[in-house]
């Protein structure tokens, strides 16, 4: 026969081992939480460059698909940059609204942030196909908060692209 001492023991072993497993998830989820990373600037859609390819290009339109986003996770910045720009396969006539056509891609990480307002500018390295080809070549990217008629700037390879979304949306945190 067990002495009511006994079971008293066996439940304070048991009672001790479940204050231990709650002690550490608790501490566990909090060392988590605190290290969460912060979206700074994210963001996808299809944009519209302004002028096309311009006077030397004959003005032939292009459309682009960016996807971004850049994070900071204690001073760490870190983030992907995707843009690809289709030119339609003929330019004029019969087709022109067919944009099949991969005149550049850009694919590239993002190293920094700068944000201000409904503004973020992303800075990375990028490897780019067709105009401006490269690898580790740097990038920046200016990007204004909002749905389509919003705008950015790429720049990169000494080339600079005016872009309106056209659908989509680009989304600016604030950097805190």
């Amino acid at each position: 026969m067990q002495t009511p001492f006994k079971y008293l023991r066996r439940f304070s072993h048991i009672l001790l081992l479940v204050i231990i497993a709650i002690a550490s998830t608790v501490t566990s989820l909090y060392a988590q939480f605190g290290q969460a990373s912060k979206i700074l600037a994210r963001g996808g859609g299809k944009t519209i460059i302004e002028g096309g390819t311009g006077l030397a290009g004959g003005f032939v339109p292009v459309v682009t698909t960016i996807a971004f986003h850049a994070e900071r996770q204690g001073q760490v910045v870190s983030g992907d940059f995707e843009c690809l720009a289709l030119v339609p396969a003929v330019p004029t006539g019969n087709g022109s609204g067919q944009f099949t056509v991969n005149a550049m891609y850009v694919t590239g990480q993002v190293t920094g942030i700068g944000v201000a307002g409904d503004t973020a500018t992303l800075k990375g390295m990028a490897t780019i196909t067709g105009l401006g080809a490269g690898t580790n070549v740097p990038f920046t990217f200016v990007v204004h908060k909002g749905g389509p008629g919003s705008t950015s700037v790429l720049t990169a390879s000494g080339l600079t692209f005016n872009e309106i979304l056209l659908e989509g949306s680009f989304e600016v945190g604030g950097d805190d």
